[in-house]
Parts: structure tokens; sequence; C-alpha cells
């Protein structure tokens, strides 16, 4: 047991440690800490961004090194006036006062200001993401399309409030009156801004379909002027925003882009179909000034009707010629008589070496066809010959006559087998000479071979 000694040398007890609840010491840190620290600015990189429903935003800051992180959470009120999109990597510079999360007991900063740390930090989101788009193919000249050279439609994508508009209508007044151009206004700065110029394009595309689907009375856009006047990276990073710069680049109208000044640029101007250095050259590239117009049509009328007088003095100078030709109809004919009797002669001329062609080509045929006939018989005779030694050679009396005799009943029914003939029948024999009737004394027959029959 330990403790201080009294006057007597004698040891005093301890005073015994507060014992504190969870949620008192808690908050005595938190109450610490505020008034330790107050109001602090820390710099860092925006990790793990997140909205709930509610509308409150967390996320961590980390030291550019990773090593370090600061849990923060910003509600919606202070979260709704940030004039940027927060995401993953910004750096910034968060205002606001330490506490602690009694939940979990965990150090965060409760956010009440976020700005972008510098134009360096957003200048490297703008590489960052100029080069991921680049790989994608979305600032390629050969996605580009030509800008009309008279267009007829026109819309002007800006705020009603900027300078720019003013000197874009100026110009279009001062150089092409007789050209329509429509309004389409949004924000083209601040947190709002990307969402409503990816509205005020989609809202052109749309103006553009239904002025086409009305048919030959319709008229569609023919040019969109995307433009704001100048200023600091920071006024002009909503035309950096991936949102817009995809928007431009998808849109089904060709789209002029004059953002800032000359020296400016953004990723609108490189997915833009033309790039335009400031807005009022925006207004002169899209269109051609009603005097170079005037002049032009001029020229094109009088190479008209140039052209329509030289082909009015060909058509005289043809008539001409008619005229000269109907003058001596009699030469004309004439001319026709000849040209008749040449034909003429070289139809009989013709006519004449074809028959003689045909008779030449028919002459050998007669007495091919003389040989052939007597080929023909010769070769007849000696087939009728041959079959007539042939039917010779099958008659029954060359049969009868080399011995042998025919054998048949006295009804005349030829006899082939001893079963037709009984002893003492009369049969009659033929000769090569003559007849015989002879009588049958005896019948002798012979046994047949069972396996004969068996074959047979």
């Amino acid at each position: 047991m330990s403790g201080e000694a009294d006057d007597w040398g004698l040891l005093k007890p301890a005073p015994a440690a507060r014992v504190w609840g969870v949620a008192a010491l808690v908050q005595a840190v938190s109450d610490t800490l505020a008034a330790r620290y107050g109001t602090v600015v820390v710099k860092g990189e925006i990790s793990g961004f997140t909205r709930a429903a509610s509308g409150h935003g967390y996320f961590t800051l980390k030291d550019e090194w990773g090593q370090a992180g600061l849990r923060c959470a910003m509600f919606r009120r202070a979260l709704s006036q940030v004039d940027f999109s927060p995401s993953e990597g910004q750096l910034v510079e968060a205002r606001g006062r330490l506490s602690v999360y009694e939940a979990r007991g965990e150090l965060q900063m409760v956010v009440e200001g976020l700005q972008r740390a510098g134009a360096g930090a957003l200048y490297e989101q703008f590489l960052r993401l100029k080069a991921r788009l680049e790989a994608e193919g979305l600032f390629d000249d050969s996605r580009k399309r030509p800008i009309p050279a008279c267009p007829r439609r026109i819309a002007v994508v800006t705020s009603l409030a900027a300078a720019a508009l003013r000197d874009v209508v100026t110009a279009l007044r001062r150089r092409v009156p007789h050209i329509e151009a429509i309004v389409v206004p949004c924000a083209v700065q601040g947190a709002e801004a990307p969402a409503q110029i990816v509205d005020a394009l989609a809202r052109v595309a749309w103006l553009d379909r239904e002025g086409r689907a009305r048919g030959p009375q319709g008229q569609g856009i023919d040019t969109i002027v995307l433009c704001r006047g100048g200023g600091s990276l920071e006024d002009l990073w909503s035309f950096n925003d991936e949102r817009v710069v995809r928007a431009v680049a998808a849109s089904p109208v060709p789209v002029i882009c004059g953002v800032g000044h000359e020296t400016d640029i953004t990723l609108a101007d490189l997915a833009a179909d033309l790039r335009a250095p400031t807005p009022t050259a925006a207004a002169e590239l899209v269109s051609c000034p009603q005097a170079q117009s005037l002049y032009e049509l001029g020229a094109l009328a009088g190479r008209m009707r140039w052209r329509v007088r030289q082909r009015l003095e060909q058509q005289a100078q043809g008539i001409d010629h008619l005229a000269l030709r109907l003058a001596r109809p009699a030469q004309l004919v004439g001319r026709y008589q000849q040209r008749l009797a040449s034909l003429q002669a070289r139809l009989d001329g013709s006519l004449r070496e074809r028959v003689a062609s045909a008779r030449h080509q028919v002459a050998p045929w007669p007495a091919r066809l003389d040989r052939a006939m007597v080929q023909r018989v010769a070769w007849m005779r000696q087939h009728q010959e041959h079959l007539g030694m042939r039917l010779a050679a099958l008659d029954p009396q060359r049969v009868l006559e080399r011995g042998y005799a025919w054998l048949g009943t006295a009804d005349g029914e030829p006899v082939t087998s001893t079963m037709q003939v009984a002893a003492g029948q009369s049969l009659s024999v033929q000769m090569a000479d003559g007849r015989l009737a002879v009588e049958v004394r005896e019948v002798a027959r012979e046994a047949v071979n069972r396996s004969d029959e068996g074959a047979a």
C-alpha cells in the first residue's frame, strides 16, 4: 500500500482512482478535443466517399503517402454547399472540428466546409481523366463531324446571365441575322452545372428529332454552340466533368465548343467536333457573313446567266443548221435515195453470196446419198441370204433326208412317248420320200430312273 507520509512519518492511504463511464469518458475526450483544437483545416486525399440516403457524406482523408487516415462526416447542409462533386483521389482542404463518434469511440472530423486544394490537384485530376477518355477514343479526329457551312438553325447552350451569350448573339445578329438561334439555358459553373449542361444537350437532341420528324416542312438543329466566358480552372471545371464530356461526344448534332479564353482548354473542347478559342469565335465559325453569302450568290447567279446564254446560243446554231437542211429538201431526198440504192446493192450481193455458198455446201450430198443407198441394198441382200440359209437348215424335210422319220397316230397326232401307244394300234410313219402305215405288235417300255425324275 502506497501513499504520502504524514507529519508523524506514517503513510496515508492514496485517494481512490475515478471510475469513468464509457459515455462520460468519450464525451470528456470529445470536449477536450473541441476545446484544445477548435476549428481546424486538414489537407488530404478523399478515400471511400459515400453519400447516404439521408444526404450526409462520409469519407476518409488520407495523407499523400497513405500512412495515416482521418474519418470524416459531412452533414447534408454543408455538403449541399460544395461546388464540386467529391470523388476518389481528390486533394481537398476540409474545414471543421474534431470529435469522437460515441457509438464506436473513434476519432472523427465533422466537416463544415470542403474545397479543392489548389489548381495543382485539379490539373492532376484533369490529366488523369484526359488520359482515360483519350484511351477510349473520345478525342479521336476520326469521329469528329464537319460543321455545316450554312446552318439554318443554331442552338446556343450557356447561361442566360453569361456575358458569353451576349457576345454570341451580337456576332450572330451582325453576321447572319437570317439564321434562327435558339438559346437553351443552363448553369455553367458550380456543383449543379454538369447535370444542367448534360440536360441542355439532351433537350437540343430532342428539338432536333422533333423538328426533323415534321417532314419536309420541319427543321432540325444544324449546330450546337456550347460556350461560357473565361475564368480560373475551378470556374471552368464543369466543362471537365466526365458526364459533360461524354454528352458532348454522344451528341447527335455537331458541337462547337467555345469555353474561356484562347489559352483555356477543357475536355469538352477536345470532345467537341470543333473547338473555338472564344465564344465570339464560336459564333463566327458557325456563321458565314451575310455579305460574303450575298457575294457568293451573286457570283453563282452570274455563272448561271452565262451558262444559259451559252446554251441558248448553241441551240440557235442547231436551229440554223436544221433550217439550212430544210431549205433544200431535194438534196436531202437525193442523199437518202443514194443511200437506199447502196443498201439495195449490198443486199443483192449478200443474197447471191448466200445462195452460192448454200449450193456449194449441197453439191456433194447427191453422190453421197447414192453411195449410201447402194451400200444399204447390198447389205440387205446379204442379210436376206444369210437368213435363208438359216431357215433351210431348220427345214424338217432335211431332217427326214438324214434318215429320221416322223411317227404319228392315224389321226395325225405326233407320238412322242410309248405311253401314247398300245399293242395292235395303227400308226403312220412319214419318211423322206413317202408315208408308211404300220401296226404295233408289242410295246416295250423302259424303266424310268427315279433320280432323273427328281432332277427333272
